[in-house]
């Protein structure tokens, strides 16, 4: 299934002018450009933080690469005056605006919606904060373990594993607000395209984690969760194995399929019963001789299975391999960069990406000459004076 760019990109049209640190904001402009946008992401002087996590390979970490793919990249200087004015040409020539500050900090540099709305009535701005533009937390600081926090995932996943508080090993909040973030964006221009007139599109990171979280009825209808109602995890021939079905589910599938019983009393209670086909089900799975064997005959109940993979393991999967999910780009330097393509497949259309991330100012020049058509006069001019940096 290798990517073979002989389709149409669906969204190639679309300039997208990136303002974004870290992740939440970054995420939506690379699947921009997966999609085919000409995403332009300004860059500070002093870098994006995501340029300080992960593997650095010629000036490029693991993370900033992949949330940054795709990209051409711009390094302004936004708190000159100069600078600002420039990103504030670009933005007037932009389909998608995207940015993660706190509410206020783009006023205060002449780049508001209420500015740049002017200059260009059809922008599609998209502004991701924390807790939203509006109310008493708006300007707090908001990284994805604080959301965690606020959210109650934190206390509910240490309630449910039974140990400390403490935060997951993967930014969810960030990821989730991006997706959100991405619709809200394509809807945006849907809507643009039939009024001809853009608009700001607030999104936030607690917003998106609620309406996303498959938990949070129980709290909206005054209940304590129950614990927990996804997959259980099994010893068995060859490592462990994840198992997609609850025990009462699980113990009717494999009892159909293969006659299994259980040594329970006749008059069990439920708890007891479960005790009781728990063991059956364990001493079932111990007894096949291959892991093989076993999976046949989970496959043959209808039971859904996974195998419990960590590290590189899970870039090995027969479905991640076939599927072509690692791609390979140019990492700058004369060498490739593996990074995860685009999840998107379409029939008739082209998706993937098209070029690695790179390093700050790499793109000052060819962007702004071929989006703001400056001369090399201009252009020395804005590097001499230490508005383009690079």
């Amino acid at each position: 299934m290798k990517r073979i760019f002989d389709k149409p990109f669906a969204l190639a049209d679309l300039r997208v002018l990136d303002l974004s640190r870290a992740i939440a904001g970054p995420f939506v402009g690379r699947l921009l450009a997966d999609l085919g946008a000409d995403v332009i992401k300004v860059e500070p002087p002093e870098g994006d933080i995501a340029r300080q996590f992960g593997i650095e390979k010629n000036g490029v970490t693991g993370l900033f690469l992949q949330q940054n793919a795709g990209k051409r990249n711009v390094c302004i200087d936004l708190k000159d005056v100069r600078g600002a004015a420039l990103a504030s040409a670009l933005a007037a020539r932009a389909d998608v605006l995207i940015e993660n500050y706190r509410p206020g900090v783009l006023d205060r540099l002449g780049l508001g919606w209420g500015k740049l709305s002017a200059l260009n009535a059809r922008l599609v701005m998209l502004s991701i904060t924390g807790f939203g533009s509006e109310g008493s937390a708006a300007k707090r600081p908001a990284y994805a373990p604080v959301i965690h926090a606020e959210s109650g995932w934190v206390a509910r996943r240490a309630a449910l594993l039974g140990g400390a508080l403490e935060d997951s090993a993967m930014s969810f909040a960030d990821s989730i607000t991006s997706l959100h973030g991405m619709v809200a964006v394509l809807a945006a221009l849907r809507l643009r395209d039939q009024t001809g007139i853009g608009q700001h599109v607030d999104v936030s990171m607690l917003d998106s984690w609620l309406v996303t979280d498959d938990y949070v009825h129980w709290a909206l209808d005054g209940a304590e969760s129950p614990g927990p109602q996804g997959g259980e995890i099994w010893e068995a021939p060859g490592g462990p194995l994840m198992v997609n079905m609850q025990l009462p589910v699980l113990w009717r599938a494999i009892a159909a399929a293969h006659g299994l019983r259980s040594d329970e009393p006749a008059n069990a209670d439920v708890a007891a019963k479960g005790v009781h086909r728990r063991a059956s089900i364990a001493r079932w799975i111990a007894g096949f001789h291959s892991r093989a064997e076993l999976i046949a005959a989970l496959e043959k109940a209808g039971v859904a299975w996974g195998d419990v993979r960590a590290g590189a393991e899970v870039l090995e999967a027969p479905a991640v391999v076939e599927r072509e999910v690692i791609t390979e780009v140019d990492d700058g330097a004369g060498g490739r960069r593996r990074v995860i393509d685009s999840p998107y497949r379409f029939s008739a259309a082209s998706a993937g990406i098209r070029r690695g991330a790179s390093r700050a100012g790499a793109h000052n020049r060819d962007a702004l000459a071929e989006w703001l058509a400056l001369g090399d006069a201009a252009l020395d001019e804005l590097e001499r004076s230490g508005v383009l940096r690079a």
